[in-house]
């Protein structure tokens, strides 16, 4: 279930990112404006649930690919889920608090 949850959370935004990303040829103004309001506290989270939704997306991908095409996939299936968990754990450990850290200095002045 969170495989889906996470492929279409994934799916919007890019939509959403193709879409603005686009308004760089209507208008430089408008992009600009739009890219604007990206840089506050709350798309600083945001960020880190998008990079954990996509974290979790890949390695479960791989999963399920061993699910499928190992005859022992379906037997350890549980095993590779608690692996997949572990490893977004550690990935995740050493993304957020460096993200935050570096996206936080920046609002506030900072140095």
């Amino acid at each position: 279930m969170l495989h889906r949850i996470t492929g279409v959370a994934i799916f919007f935004f890019l939509l959403v990112h193709v879409l603005d990303t686009a308004l760089i040829r209507v208008s430089p103004e408008a992009y600009n404006a739009v890219i604007g309001t990206y840089k506050n506290e709350i798309m600083a989270l945001g960020e880190v649930v998008l990079v954990a939704a996509i974290v979790f997306h890949a390695i479960n991908g791989l999963r399920i690919i061993a699910v499928d095409f190992w005859s022992k996939g379906a037997r350890y299936q549980r095993q590779l889920f608690w692996g997949v968990i572990a490893v977004w754990i550690v990935l995740m450990a050493g993304f957020a608090p460096r993200h935050l850290m570096l996206a936080f200095a920046g609002f506030g002045g900072g140095h």
